[in-house]
């Protein structure tokens, strides 16, 4: 920090005297976690990341990674230390170019303390070099790193960068993606957005991604091993990258009739929720033993399991869907979980009508009638379901209820306004269930706060005359299964782990 004297004599001493407190009593760490009341330890405080650059090496037959990652980022508080979430070793930390000490904390903390104290507004460059494995690390008693006979994958929810790369780990804390990853000739390296170039030097080959849109960590990916690539542009103009483990088996061909529809579905959710947002989509396929799919901007992460009883477009649906839903609006908070989820299963439920097998009208019906009042089901509250409940079923089925619920009260001419605003309304932003609430007032004109609390927030089976309200089938009414539903249930597990 630079002090500049700006008057001789009387005037100097008193600027010695503003000068000294200053330097000292203003500064304090970072908080350890950004503030969620769902995983207090999560994301970190006192500065906001624009952009990581990582420059990766990995050896599949090792498991071991090298890297080296430079977060531009810029404080929001007087900082002596700020932390970054990681897991892996780290040999050197620098904060402007000069080395800075370190230390780890907790289950997951990097405390970095700068040479010098970091002022409020000040733009900050971390260079973070590292190694190890990233499968022999763990916190919390689970590891986010998943192991393939060829490779290995990084995709989870709530959590997944720190076995790869350190970070201020909260969707709230959005930024920009360059990841360049060198692999032994003959392994592919994928991860979000576009593939800016290749080239292969001395046995090893880099592949050189890049994500120019904000993008949560936990929708980073990273995925290593040999794979079937292909490649094509949507009827719409979106180019779709989609890769296939070269040894999934059985559920081959399975996957790949439902993955390679993505740029026709991808077109046809942007009729109900506006241009697609990103530069590209798509989706890969490892050999990964895991049962669930996840929503990796631009680059969907599907399990094999997903297909094991054959194709099943609606898990597509459903995680292309999250690109507006979760990904390009993100929550501000991981209690507004509903957003992203009941979104995403009602998009299933109006490819449900696309398909003819089952109006979203029937499926609400079908759901409303088949949890009785005492079922727990009604326990959970969408809108806020607390960290244990947070991927429960009834935030998806009962959040999609009260999707069509809100339908019904609004009208379609202002229910479709509002899906279609929404993502505009907060483009690569973060909002909450509150947020929602307020933008369909706005743009439906009608008072909705008894709606939501009816069915986000209270833990009971609304009442026969709210359901009438809504249109749902009356309580005990037998409702005949729509033909979708045995897809979409199978989806029930997408998050699940």
């Amino acid at each position: 920090m630079h002090r500049r004297i700006i008057a001789p004599g009387a005037l100097a001493a008193a600027s010695l005297l503003l000068a000294i407190p200053a330097s000292a009593a203003s500064y304090s760490p970072g908080a350890p976690g950004i503030g969620d009341p769902y995983y207090p330890d999560y994301g970190n405080g006192g500065y906001d990341v624009s952009h990581y650059d990582l420059r990766l090496q990995y050896q599949p037959k090792t498991d071991e990674l090298q890297g080296t990652a430079t977060i531009l980022a810029k404080t929001t508080q007087d900082l002596s230390s700020f932390d970054l979430d990681f897991l892996l070793d780290v040999s050197e930390v620098r904060v402007n170019g000069v080395k800075a000490s370190f230390a780890t904390s907790g289950q997951h903390e990097l405390v970095v303390t700068p040479k010098t104290p970091l002022a409020k507004g000040t733009p900050v460059t971390v260079v973070v070099r590292y190694s190890g494995v990233p499968s022999a690390k763990s916190a919390y008693g689970f590891t986010a790193w998943h192991r393939t006979p060829d490779g290995a994958v990084a995709a989870d929810e709530p959590e997944a960068a720190w076995w790869w790369f350190p970070s201020n780990d909260h969707p709230s804390d959005k930024a920009t993606y360059d990841v360049s990853v060198a692999v032994p000739d003959g392994t592919q390296a994928i991860s979000n957005g576009t593939l800016q170039s290749t080239s292969s030097k001395l046995g090893w080959t880099r592949y050189n991604w890049r994500e120019n849109k904000p993008q949560a960590t936990y929708l980073a990916t990273l995925a290593l091993g040999k794979f079937d690539i292909t490649t094509s542009t949507s009827e719409g103009g979106v180019p779709v990258i989609n890769a296939y483990s070269k040894d999934l088996g059985d559920n081959d061909g399975a996957a790949r009739a439902s993955v390679e529809r993505t740029g026709e579905l991808v077109d046809w959710l942007s009729g109900y929720f506006g241009p697609y947002p990103f530069s590209s989509a798509g989706g890969y396929v490892p050999n990964t033993t895991t049962g669930y799919a996840l929503e990796t901007q631009t680059r969907v992460y599907y399990s094999p399991k997903q297909f094991a009883n054959g194709s099943n477009t609606s898990v597509v649906v459903h995680e292309l869907a999250h690109q507006w839903y979760g990904d390009d609006v993100s929550l501000k908070g991981w209690k507004d979980i509903w957003i992203n989820e009941g979104f995403a299963r009602y998009a299933q439920w109006l490819w449900s009508e696309h398909e003819g097998e089952g109006t979203t009208q029937e499926l609400a019906d079908y759901v409303y009638g088949s949890h009785p009042a005492d079922d727990a089901f009604w326990t959970v509250k969408p809108g806020d379901p607390g960290p244990d409940d947070q991927f429960d079923i009834a935030v998806y089925d009962r959040g999609a209820l009260a999707i069509q619920a809100l339908r019904n009260e609004i009208g379609n001419d202002a229910f479709f306004a509002v899906l279609k605003g929404w993502p505009k309304e907060h483009a690569y932003g973060n909002a909450s269930v509150a947020d929602f609430q307020r933008y369909a007032e706005q743009v439906s004109g009608k008072p909705l706060a008894a709606l939501f609390d009816t069915w986000l927030f209270q833990p009971s089976k609304p009442a026969a005359p709210a359901a009438r309200t809504a249109s749902l089938a009356k309580a005990g009414t037998t409702v005949a299964q729509p033909k979708s539903w045995k897809k979409i249930e199978a989806t029930n597990d997408v998050h699940g782990h």
